[in-house]
């Protein structure tokens, strides 16, 4: 039997409102399968790192919408994304690209400011996804 999959945003009002591209909770039923996507880093194949937080950002982005891609989603499926940020100065450049990226979909989001594994890298996005 194939179902049809429902996401409904929860945003109650006794908490704070979300406000930037996301929502507070997601509800999702009727869903088939997930993914879980590992953090995805600001480099290319051949191991390439650009330097700027924007160049990072689409990079890091695009490794992970090609991580959906490959499993037949795309941005759309996304119910869960935490982006890991090296520095608090990177939030606005991040919000806006992911906003981008994301078009009008609002998934559950965290953004945690961290040291992160090379330090080279400025952000690393790890998401999860329903179909």
């Amino acid at each position: 039997m194939i179902t049809s999959m429902e996401i409904s945003a929860i945003n109650p009002s006794s908490v704070p409102e979300a406000v930037g591209g996301y929502v507070n909770g997601l509800e999702v039923r009727g869903a088939e399968r997930m993914l879980f996507v590992s953090g995805q880093i600001p480099q290319d194949r051949e191991g390439r790192v650009p330097e700027d937080i924007e160049a990072q950002c689409r990079l890091a982005w695009s490794n992970l919408t090609a991580v959906l891609r490959e499993a037949g989603m795309d941005v759309s499926n996304l119910v869960k994304v935490t982006t890991f940020l090296s520095d608090r100065a990177h939030a606005e450049v991040n919000s806006a690209v992911r906003r981008e990226v994301l078009g009008g979909h609002e998934p559950a989001l965290t953004v945690i400011i961290t040291g992160i594994w090379d330090p080279a890298w400025l952000i690393e996005i790890e998401a999860i996804a329903a179909a």
